[in-house]
C-alpha cells in the first residue's frame, strides 16, 4: 500500500513562517500532542526541525475531521493543507503564528503509549531513556545535539578541505600496537590463535600516509580504547584526526586556531580571539596544578616552600627535607562558604585522591584560624598571609608532600571543586594550548621511564643532549589543546630520524627485537624517505558536548554506552554461540 501516493513534502514543520499565509503546503511528522475541543481539534505536528499546528474545525471535511479525532500522541501523519495566520499566536515556537488548515489527513502509523513522554529535559530515568534511544532520539534538546554534531563534522570537512587535505580512510581491524589504553580484540576465524585490534587511534597509519606522500591526511575517525568510563569517555568515540608534512608546532597550531575560529563562529555565533594563549606543561601544573586547567576563574596555586620552610610545624617541615614541598591557593571571600563542615569533606576528597591531609587558615570576623597554628613560630602566620594576598574572608588551602607532583595535581582538584562552590567559574569558551610537554615520564608502579605522550614523539632540539643523563628536564614537541578544563586534543611533531628513533627505543627499555615487532612496518617506512611531519587528533564527541555545555558524551552520541560499557537497547555485549566459538578457535572459561 502506497501511503505517500499523491502527496510530497513541501517543507519541514519548523521551516514555515507567516510569509508562507495562503500557501498549500504538505507536511510530514510525528504527533507531539492533540487537543480535542469537540467542534474544533488542533495537532501538534513534530518533525527534526520543530512544531506546526495542524487545525480542523466545522469546514473540515467530515472524513478528515473524524481521522484527525483519533489521532494519538506519536502517531504518523501526513498534512495537506493551507497556512494561515493563527487567532491564538504564540512565541514559544517560532511557527507560532501560523497553522495549517488540513484539507487532507493520512495515519501513516500508529504508536503505542510510549514509556516516556516525547519533550525536552525529560525527567525520565537515563537507562530507561537508552533502552529505547530511538524514542529519546525524537526528543528535541537531543536531536539538536545530533545535528549540531552534524553541523560541525560538515564545517570541519569544509575547512580541511579548503586547506588542502585529503581525506583518508584507515583500517578499522589493525595490528594490536601499545597506545597506552587497553585494546579491544577482535579474533581472526582464518588464522586461529591471532587477534586483530580496533584502532585506539590511526596514529601509525596517518605516518604511513605522509611517508606515502599524500602531505595533508584528514579523517574522521572511529576510535575504540578498552577502559573504564566516566562522563566524558566512551569505549567507541570519534576523532577529528590529521598530520601534516613539512612543518613543526607553529603550523599545526596556527592551523588548528584557524579552524576553532571558524568553527565556534559558523557553528554557534561565538567569535574565538586569536592566536590562542600557549602556557608551558610546567607553568600550568605550578599555576593551576593541571596539564588541562580551567582559566575561567583565578584562584591560581602558589608556593608557600620558602615561607615555611622552618615554621615550626613538623608537617610542611617534614616534607620539605624529604625533598618535597609546600603548595597553596587562596580562596578569596570563601570563609562563609567554605566553613569547617565544607573544609572537612574536601580534606577527605584530598585524601582520596592520595594526599595525606589538607591544612587550612581561615581569616573570620574573629580573627584568624587554622588547622596547624598553633605549632608556628612567631611571625609564621602573618608570612603566610603575606604569601597569600590574604584578606579578611579568605581561605587558604595547603598541601604539603614528599611528591611535587601529588601536591600540584590534589590542588588542582581542589581548586575547581571550591571555584563550583563558590559560584565563580566565569561564562564563555577559554581555549588554550599546553605545550612542551615532558618527553618522559617516571611510572612508580614499574619504576621506568615511559613515554609522556607516544614514543614517536620529537624531543625539543635543545633537550638532545640531555636524552640520557637528565630525562626528568627533556620536554617534547607535544601540544594540547584545552577548552574550559578538558582536554579536546593532543598532538606532536613526531620522529622521523632512523638513528634518533633507536636511540628513543632504548631509553624507553625496548630492544631492537621489541621495537621490530611491535612497529616494525613503520620503521621499515622510513627508511624510505619519510618527511618531516606532525599532527593530532581533536575529540569530536567531548568538542561538540563542551559547545553545547551538556553534562555528558552521552548527550552527543546519537548510540552511547552506559558507565559498564553495555549498550541498554540492544543489550550488548551478548553471549555467542558455541558454534561461532568453534570457528573462531576460542572456549569460554568462567
Amino acid at each position: 500500500m502506497d501511503f505517500l501516493a499523491g502527496m510530497k513534502r513541501t517543507d519541514y514543520c519548523g521551516n514555515f513562517r507567516a510569509a508562507d499565509a495562503g500557501k498549500e503546503i504538505t507536511v510530514f511528522g510525528w504527533v507531539q500532542r492533540t487537543r480535542n475541543l469537540g467542534s474544533l481539534i488542533f495537532i501538534d505536528l513534530r518533525d527534526r526541525t520543530g512544531i506546526i499546528q495542524l487545525a480542523f474545525d466545522e469546514t473540515t471535511d467530515k472524513a478528515v475531521f473524524e481521522k484527525a479525532a483519533t489521532a494519538r500522541s506519536e502517531y504518523v501523519l501526513a498534512a495537506k493543507g493551507v497556512v494561515r495566520e493563527r487567532s491564538a499566536k504564540t512565541d514559544k515556537i517560532p511557527t507560532g503564528d501560523i497553522e495549517v488548515f488540513v484539507t487532507e489527513l493520512r495515519i501513516l502509523a500508529k504508536s503505542e503509549t510510549p514509556p516516556f513522554e516525547i519533550v525536552p529535559n525529560s525527567n525520565t530515568a537515563e537507562t530507561t531513556r537508552l533502552k529505547y534511544r530511538y524514542l529519546d532520539l525524537r526528543r528535541p534538546d537531543l536531536q539538536g545535539n545530533i545535528l549540531m554534531r552534524n553541523k560541525v563534522a560538515k564545517i570541519t570537512r569544509d575547512y580541511f578541505y579548503d586547506n588542502g587535505f585529503i581525506e583518508i580512510e584507515t583500517p578499522i581491524l589493525m595490528k594490536s600496537t601499545p597506545e597506552g589504553a587497553r585494546d579491544f580484540l577482535v579474533p581472526s576465524r582464518l588464522h586461529n590463535g591471532s587477534f586483530y585490534a580496533l584502532p585506539q587511534s590511526p596514529q601509525l597509519y596517518k605516518q604511513l600516509s605522509m611517508v606515502a606522500g599524500f602531505d595533508r591526511y584528514i579523517q574522521i575517525a572511529r576510535c575504540f580504547r578498552d577502559e573504564d568510563l566516566r562522563a566524558d569517555r566512551q569505549p567507541e568515540f570519534t576523532q577529528i584526526d590529521l598530520e601534516m608534512s613539512f612543518v613543526d608546532v607553529d603550523d599545526v597550531l596556527e592551523l588548528i586556531e584557524g579552524f576553532m575560529k571558524k568553527l565556534f563562529k559558523e557553528a554557534i555565533g561565538v567569535d574565538i580571539a586569536t592566536p590562542l594563549p600557549r602556557l608551558k606543561y610546567r607553568d600550568a601544573m605550578d599555576r593551576y596544578g593541571s596539564d588541562k586547567p580551567d582559566t575561567r576563574f583565578g584562584m591560581e596555586l602558589f608556593d608557600l616552600t620558602d615561607t615555611v620552610k622552618e615554621c615550626g610545624f613538623s608537617v610542611f617541615e617534614g616534607a620539605i627535607a624529604a625533598g618535597g614541598t609546600v603548595r597553596a591557593f587562596n580562596a578569596k571571600n570563601a570563609v562563609a562558604t567554605l566553613t569547617r563542615k565544607e573544609i572537612d569533606k574536601l580534606t577527605e576528597h584530598a585524601k582520596g585522591i592520595g594526599a595525606k591531609g589538607l591544612a587550612w587558615v581561615r581569616w573570620t570576623d574573629d580573627g584568624v584560624a587554622s588547622s596547624f597554628g598553633k605549632f608556628l613560630g612567631e611571625g609564621k602566620m602573618d608570612a603566610i598571609l603575606s604569601a597569600a594576598g590574604a584578606e579578611k574572608g579568605d581561605v587558604i588551602l595547603i598541601i604539603a608532600d614528599t611528591k611535587k607532583t601529588l601536591a600540584l595535581t590534589t590542588l588542582g582538584t581542589l581548586r575547581c571543586e571550591v571555584a563550583k562552590k563558590l559560584d565563580i567559574i566565569g561564562e564563555g569558551y577559554n581555549l588554550l594550548w599546553i605545550v612542551e610537554f615532558p618527553f618522559f615520564d617516571w611510572d612508580e608502579e614499574t619504576q621506568t621511564w615511559v613515554a609522556m605522550h607516544h614514543p614517536f614523539t620529537a624531543p625539543l632540539d635543545e633537550c638532545l643532549p640531555y636524552l640520557e643523563s637528565d630525562k626528568g628536564a627533556v620536554r617534547a614537541k607535544a601540544y594540547d589543546l584545552v577548552l574550559n578544563g578538558i582536554e579536546l586534543s593532543s598532538g606532536s611533531i613526531r620522529i622521523t630520524d632512523p638513528e634518533l628513533q633507536s636511540r628513543i627505543f632504548s631509553l624507553l627499555g625496548l630492544s631492537e627485537e621489541e621495537a621490530q615487532l611491535k612497529f616494525g612496518y613503520l620503521l621499515d617506512a622510513f627508511r624510505f624517505g619519510p618527511p618531516p611531519h606532525g599532527g593530532m587528533g581533536i575529540g569530536l564527541d567531548r568538542l561538540v558536548m563542551q559547545m553545547l555545555g551538556a553534562e555528558s558524551l552521552r548527550d552527543v552520541i546519537a548510540y552511547p554506552k552506559l558507565k559498564d560499557a553495555t549498550e541498554a537497547m540492544t543489550e550488548c555485549p551478548s553471549p555467542v554461540d558455541d558454534d561461532q566459538l568453534k570457528l573462531l578457535g576460542l572456549e569460554i572459561k568462567k
